[in-house]
């Protein structure tokens, strides 16, 4: 069986909020991954400090049904942190859901994480030989286990401790007693903002949940960078060693809200960008076309960019029926494409007689890519070429993207030509990793491992699960 949306996985987005004065955290927390839901759908929780105790709330599903019923309460608090996830195939379930709240020799915590840590593996076969008892399969759970096996009594000196041993991608918010503390990892995989609004303070994997609550001013946590905020005020130290930067360039390509900010960067000002290189890819090869078509909603933006740029009209020759679910997992080839039919529809009076730039993120196995391009020409254009606004994908990811393995990616097994005679479509053309990154705004300190295999931390045999 072969999902019908063949997209690639979001992995996770975190939430956090400090007041001085108490406020409605939940309430609040609920704006926040409201706007974050786009990162993670299988999962969501928030916890939140409650008459010297943590509470919480969490379960399967999407943060309206799960969480809604906390907008019709008034829970006065100071200090909380939320989580929306998503995770591989057997690696779900309740007991993986976040945030993970535990009562230690350090006092009360409660963690939520976005990434992956690729020593994952490893540190749980350590841990569990000395004697630690798991309770789910989530890497998350190793950083707790990590802290309350540290010697060391004070914050600092425990979290230095703890995050040493760790490799790999890790944004976090967490709560250690009556303090907000948020975490990025040394190489800055995963973006994560902190804001300020009338004395609290709001920390996010992106900023549109930090817009979620209202305007503020904010600011980019660094690699590498601890904020500890209480009732003593705000205050940051950095983990050693510093290592480069390596911020997950798909943020940009896919994952993160058009309207969002993520590692100092405008993802939508990114996707017109990525589109305008490829229209000059186009230009410099001669093409000539009609109409630039996006595929919903994933090629919306860097359609705008192509087209402004080639200077062809742009118009939505496909339809998506938003009531369709996000994914079909079916037996059949033929309810594969039926599926698609009620997800996606072609507009004939765009395409029909038209030669047609479909433009799309990226190209995962090409299931999905075959039947779009194959609803066009039914629909009468005359010429499909497909354009992605990404590299091929060729590796798999070990810091928090659901990508398949290396058998499963069409780019592994056939070049562009080939692609374009697996998908029916006239001609396919990926945007090369130098023009990618040529695109951005801040062109270095990316990891592109998914599309060179160049990955910076190794990974190690276990480690399977992601957040």
């Amino acid at each position: 069986m072969e999902p019908i949306d063949q997209g690639l996985g979001h992995y996770c987005g975190v939430a956090g909020l400090f007041s001085p004065e108490p406020i409605n955290i939940p309430e609040r927390l609920f704006y926040m991954l409201f706007s974050l839901q786009h990162r993670g759908q299988e999962s969501c929780g928030m916890a939140w400090e409650e008459g010297g105790r943590y509470a919480s709330r969490k379960d399967l599903g999407m943060v309206a049904p799960v969480l809604g019923r906390v907008l019709g309460e008034e829970r006065k608090s100071s200090l909380g942190i939320g989580h929306v996830r998503y995770s591989t195939a057997g690696g779900g379930g309740l007991q993986n859901a976040q945030p993970i709240v535990v009562g230690c020799n350090k006092g009360r915590l409660a963690l939520a994480h976005n990434g992956n840590l690729s020593n994952g593996g490893r540190l749980r076969e350590e841990l569990t030989a000395a004697g630690s008892i798991f309770q789910g399969s989530a890497d998350s759970e190793l950083i707790l286990h990590l802290i309350s096996r540290s010697r060391e009594a004070k914050r600092e000196a425990f979290l230095r401790e703890a995050l040493a041993a760790l490799e790999g991608a890790y944004s976090l918010t967490v709560m250690h007693e009556d303090a907000l503390v948020a975490i990025r990892d040394p190489s800055g995989f995963r973006p994560l903002y902190v804001g300020t609004k009338g004395g609290a303070t709001y920390v996010a994997s992106e900023t549109c949940a930090l817009h979620a609550v209202g305007p503020m001013d904010y600011r980019e946590i660094e690699p590498g960078e601890v904020l500890i905020v209480d009732k003593d005020g705000a205050r940051t130290f950095f983990l050693e060693p510093a290592l480069p930067r390596r911020s997950c360039v798909f943020e940009l390509i896919y994952f993160a809200r058009p309207d969002s900010e993520v590692f100092g960067e405008s993802v939508h000002g990114a996707r017109v960008r990525l589109g305008e290189a490829l229209a000059e890819l186009d230009a410099e090869a001669g093409l000539e076309a009609d109409v630039v078509v996006p595929v919903p909603d994933s090629g919306n933006i860097s359609a705008i960019g192509y087209a402004r740029r080639a200077g062809i009209p742009f118009d939505f020759g496909l339809a998506r029926s938003h009531y369709a679910g996000r994914s079909f997992i079916l037996p059949t080839k033929d309810q594969r494409e039926l599926a698609a039919r009620l997800k996606l529809h072609a507009v004939s009076e765009v395409v029909a007689g038209k030669r047609v730039v479909m433009i799309d993120d990226s190209l995962v196995r090409g299931t999905t890519s075959r039947i779009i391009v194959g609803l066009l020409r039914e629909a009468g254009a005359r010429e499909v070429h497909l354009r992605l606004a990404a590299p091929e994908l060729k590796w798999p990811c070990h810091y928090g993207i659901d990508i398949p393995s290396r058998e499963e990616l069409i780019s592994n097994r056939l070049d562009p030509a080939g692609i374009a005679r697996e998908v029916g479509a006239d001609s396919v053309r990926f945007l090369p990793v130098d023009r990618l990154l040529a695109g951005l705004d801040k062109p270095s300190g990316y990891c592109a491992a998914c599309f060179d295999g160049n990955h910076p931390f190794r990974p190690d045999s276990g480690g399977k699960e992601r957040r």
